[in-house]
């Protein structure tokens, strides 16, 4: 069975992951690998890898919840016990402060999820392998 030069190449897993955190092709670091907010590119309109088989699915909003409510658990503690705000202030910092934070994080969790499959030849399910 003969593979394909795409399939046997090897991707290192640290560079890829941070051109993915950057929101930036993982093959060359150059294109843009989202379209808009979160949609991912067919291919990258500078070296045209092939984007269509890499499918994040639900992982990005998990890790994103994941880490929002790590950093501002402890930092709702730790202003509750130490300030004592008013809960409506409170409420109203904490709030925008959780929904800037989601979404800063939510497309560059995706470009680095993204990244990772194609780093390790990883297909969503239902994604068709040439």
């Amino acid at each position: 069975m003969t593979e394909t030069i795409a399939e046997t190449d090897e991707r290192p897993l640290g560079p890829a992951l941070f051109k993915g955190w950057r929101r930036r092709c993982p093959n060359c670091g150059n294109g843009p690998l989202l379209k808009g907010y979160l949609k991912v590119r067919e291919s990258c309109s500078v070296c045209r890898e092939d984007f269509t088989p890499q499918r994040a699915d639900d992982g990005p909003a998990y890790l994103t919840i994941l880490l929002v409510g790590h950093l501002m658990a402890p930092m709702l503690h730790i202003v509750f016990v130490n300030f004592r705000p008013e809960p409506l202030i409170m409420f109203t910092i904490f709030a925008v402060g959780c929904v800037a934070l989601s979404l800063y994080l939510l497309p560059r969790f995706k470009g680095a999820v993204v990244a990772f499959q194609w780093a390790r030849h990883m297909h969503g399910f239902g994604a068709s392998k040439p």
